[in-house]
């Protein structure tokens, strides 16, 4: 049975002018009034954990399967063009008015309501606002991650207060101090009451993300980051993963498609912290939308077993690179995606061999996309054929109830899994990290082809073996890109990416995304990230 956690909606944006002000300001020296009982702070925190919904929702997911290698945002004729913003993440052409970075000031939003939950609870020395630090440290890295150069928001920046960027390491030794600051006060339980919420768990996994990523994000540059530049936390990044991997308390025992159909929550311990949604009370994840046939909602019963009463979008083409790695003998991670000759899902979510007819004949999705005109647009063409372009994402399996409630969909996100810590911990020893308790990269991702059923690899892995399993494992999930950045694989060649913008292969700086327009409108003193 999902948890369902009423959200607290509260406005809070960053200010910002050109004015100079001083900004070493300890949230901790402003007047308070400290909540009297374990009921009130936890009101005062319900309001910080749900600023990342919207975006992950959609905007983030899109701007993140675009841009790696994952998906096309493809085109039918004009329409879901609209000005580039699917193909322009597809192809590493975004620019700062692009729709799916526009999200900026959702994030640092929730930075703002997590600064006033600390005062408000006494301050950061408080056990009470660890909940809030360890958010606040989320977001930062939401920031860092996606936009490089951020601010270090750890006070409540007075009206028109200038507020100046930090370059990413110092950003990253703050999330990392945030983190450490908060631990020993974030609850240690994993039950429906702390689903949805940062718990020490989380904070864990949110480091083990930091470290792995540690040399990336501490590189003088961008662009300067190769896979070979050290990263000195890759033994702490492995003792976390064993921390979190002996704790007892996570583990893969729910089969692959199930974890993440519309039932999904708190009973999938592979989920170390997930965003809750629901189609009423918890809105805004769209996925299934968009990944659906253009001209789904025209068949009753459609390929899912039932009528789509609103249209859908059919723009995320699955890459045939995708289809390639998806294709393991016996792997359950395969049917997360549907192509060639289309059945019909049965009421228990399996395909059967009943074949979807679309004006008499059956539907085929094809593996290779074929563009009318190989050009900006990603356009297949406005029929059958042009919808039908590329495998089809089901990973996110809808219900009926979806489509009468605007197409807002009840499977919760998962954000940190327990699967990405087994691999993360192969990661991190094969990159130089000391192996622990009898584990190595191959029993550790043997473990991963066991719960998947994929056949057990007989020798050691390669980095690229270890980032193929990612693709497989975590495909349609929003960490592809930063995987693909991690392993210097950003710039490679796929879909049309190379043949309609060839500067991709070399423009480094698009590892992190141009600042939106709207946002260096409100801080004049930015500047734009280099390169856009």
């Amino acid at each position: 049975m999902k948890n369902r956690i009423k959200l607290y909606l509260a406005a809070g944006l960053m200010a910002a002018t050109s004015s100079c002000t001083d900004l070493n300001v300890d949230i901790d020296s402003q007047l308070t009034e400290f909540p009297k009982s374990e009921i009130a702070a936890e009101a005062k925190l319900a309001d910080i954990y749900y600023s990342f919904r919207g975006p992950l929702g959609r905007r983030y997911s899109e701007v993140m399967s675009f841009s790696s290698d994952e998906f096309s945002g493809i085109s039918f004729d004009g329409d879901y063009y609209n000005s580039g913003e699917n193909s322009n993440p597809t192809l590493h052409m975004l620019n700062a008015d692009d729709p799916t970075i526009g999200w900026y000031e959702d994030i640092s939003s929730g930075i703002t309501k997590c600064n006033r939950a600390i005062l408000e609870l006494g301050g950061e020395d408080k056990a009470e606002a660890a909940p809030a630090l360890a958010m606040r440290a989320f977001y930062h890295f939401i920031l860092m991650d996606s936009y490089g150069d951020t601010p270090i928001l750890n006070f409540l920046p007075e009206e028109n207060q200038a507020i100046e960027r930090s370059p990413r390491a110092k950003v990253a030794e703050f999330i990392e101090s945030d983190l450490l600051k908060a631990m020993d006060n974030l609850n240690k339980k994993v039950d429906e009451s702390t689903y949805g919420k940062p718990t020490y768990w989380m904070a864990k996994a949110l480091l083990v993300k930091l470290y792995i990523n540690w040399n990336v994000y501490t590189a003088a540059d961008v662009a300067a980051y190769s896979p070979s530049t050290n990263n000195p936390k890759l033994n702490e990044c492995i003792s976390i993963c064993d921390e979190i991997m002996n704790s007892g308390l996570f583990n893969l025992n729910a089969g692959y498609r199930e974890k993440f159909f519309p039932e999904n929550g708190p009973q999938i311990k592979d989920f170390i912290y997930a965003m809750p949604f629901d189609r009423i009370s918890q809105q805004g994840m769209t996925y299934a939308r968009f990944r659906t046939w253009r001209q789904m909602n025209k068949l009753d019963p459609t390929m899912y077993g039932f009528k789509l009463s609103n249209s859908v979008g059919g723009n995320f083409a699955v890459n045939p690179n995708v289809v390639d790695l998806l294709s393991l003998p016996g792997d359950e991670r395969n049917k997360v995606i549907v192509g060639g000759p289309i059945c019909f899902f049965d009421k228990d979510r399996n395909l059967t061999t009943t074949p979807v007819m679309y004006d008499g004949a059956q539907l085929n999705f094809t593996k290779e996309i074929t563009l009318k005109v190989v050009d900006a647009t990603l356009n297949t063409g406005k029929n059958v054929s042009g919808w039908s372009q590329g495998y089809k994402s089901v990973k996110w399996f809808p219900t009926y109830d979806d489509y009468i409630n605007g197409r807002n969909q009840s499977n919760d996100v998962p954000i940190f899994r327990f699967a990405d810590i087994i691999l993360t911990k192969a990661e991190a020893i094969l990159r130089g990290g000391t192996a622990t308790n009898g584990d190595t990269p191959q029993s550790l991702m043997n473990k991963i082809r066991t719960y998947v059923k994929a056949p057990q690899i007989a020798t050691a892995p390669t980095l690229k073996d270890l980032l193929d399993e990612r693709g497989r494992e975590f495909f349609d999930e929003n960490w592809r890109r930063n995987d693909l950045i991690r392993f210097g694989n950003f710039e490679d060649d796929w879909g049309f990416k190379h043949v309609i913008n060839p500067k991709a292969k070399s423009e480094k700086f698009r590892r992190i995304f141009p600042i939106p327009t709207y946002v260096l409108e409100k801080n004049t003193n930015w500047k734009q990230n280099t390169g856009y």
